[in-house]
């Protein structure tokens, strides 16, 4: 006898604006369209058709004052509120965890999965980075309130029943921060939605968010001494220090819609991706465009590109590094082969996200064949 369908709720730690972990959620969404959805704020403007379509709970952190745009400082609270969720009647949980997530109470008798981009930054190996840029304030307040985060993240992570990791990166970062062991099923990228084109120009590109460990100021540093055409799209918190850092040669704009930044794709000469990246989907859109990668040999970007056939790797994130690697590149192009591009980037294409998710939902759940499809009725925010 077949079970009916089970009860799903995911646990997103915020939804103020459209990032990688939203399209995960999104495919998440699309894997089980009955699933109630969990998080600490939400700005419903800021969040695509697909996720306003469900129901969302938040947590009291919604309820405090500024809280929509100052959630972040309420984080030594995101715990209690996270573990006063009411669970109870739901038989698959599974928590999208950057930020506080996974720490939920579930009912003894569901199956809690945590989907990890990445074990909180901020918290453990990018803490000096942080403090270092703080205000004095909150330079003086981190040091204690973050030991007792950690503390708690570091007990929170055992409460999953199983554990997926973004990458074999961040597998690793598991392991060091939390003593877990992670199975790695890529996020999902929709590589149908980009396109290759005949008209490749002689414009670089960078993409991205401005922010400081994104390292938009080397990019602007080295094409400054290059003098190569240069596409800058993103705007972020170092936008001005980046702006006064360019040169003619450099364009900067602060966003394109979708079909402006899948053409700014496909007729770049090639993506250049500065940053250590716990996974990176730019890289893999610029694949999936028929376009060659240019990365820091760090973080995520060492599984998505193929060294020496769909891009090139700079050893050290400095000036004279990427111009090393740009001034490469232009001779490698001659033997670059966007067919070559393309077939990596489906590799990550969502089917195979798909087939992970199940997979480990099967094991917790019992075989798929021991419950109902995993559909029902979709509900809005309510």
């Amino acid at each position: 006898m077949r079970k009916s369908a089970p009860k799903v709720a995911i646990i997103h730690y915020w939804l103020v604006g459209m990032r990688g972990g939203e399209r995960v959620l999104e495919r998440l969404l699309h894997l089980y369209p009955g699933a109630d959805i969990f998080t600490h704020v939400v700005r419903p403007e800021a969040m695509s058709d697909t996720i306003r379509a469900h129901r969302i709970h938040t947590s009291f952190i919604a309820r405090l004052p500024g809280a929509g745009r100052f959630y972040q400082h309420y984080l030594p609270l995101m715990p209690m509120a996270l573990e006063a969720l009411d669970l109870r009647g739901y038989d698959l949980v599974i928590s999208s965890e950057a930020g506080p997530a996974k720490g939920v109470i579930t009912p003894p008798d569901a199956f809690h999965l945590c989907y990890c981009h990445s074990p909180m930054r901020y918290l453990w190996d990018h803490f000096h980075d942080y403090r270092d840029r703080a205000g004095w304030l909150t330079k003086r307040v981190m040091p204690p309130v973050f030991h007792r985060m950690r503390q708690w993240d570091a007990i929170s992570a055992q409460r999953p029943d199983r554990v997926l990791a973004n990458s074999a990166f961040i597998a690793r970062r598991i392991r060091k921060s939390w003593g877990r062991e992670a199975h790695v099923v890529h996020p999902p990228i929709d590589v149908n939605r980009f396109h290759v084109s005949d008209q490749v120009g002689a414009q670089y590109l960078w993409v991205g968010q401005m922010t400081p460990y994104k390292r938009a100021d080397l990019v602007a540093d080295a094409f400054a001494r290059l003098g190569l055409p240069l596409l800058m799209v993103g705007t972020g918190e170092m936008a001005a220090d980046v702006a006064r850092r360019a040169t003619p040669n450099i364009t900067i704009v602060p966003r394109l819609d979708f079909a402006q930044l899948t053409a700014a794709y496909a007729q770049c000469r090639a993506l250049v991706f500065p940053a250590e990246e716990d996974f990176g989907m730019i890289p893999v859109e610029a694949n999936a465009s028929g376009r060659p990668v240019i990365a820091y040999g760090g973080g995520g970007a060492r599984e998505t590109i193929v060294e020496g056939e769909t891009g090139l790797f700079f050893r050290e994130q400095s000036v004279e590094a990427l111009v090393d690697a740009v001034e490469r590149c232009e001779t490698w192009l001659g033997d670059f082969s966007p067919a070559a591009a393309l077939a990596n980037a489906r590799r990550f294409a969502p089917e195979v996200f798909d087939a992970g998710i199940r997979a480990a939902v099967a094991h917790g759940l019992g075989t798929d064949e021991d419950w109902q499809d995993a559909s029902g009725p979709i509900r809005r925010i309510g």
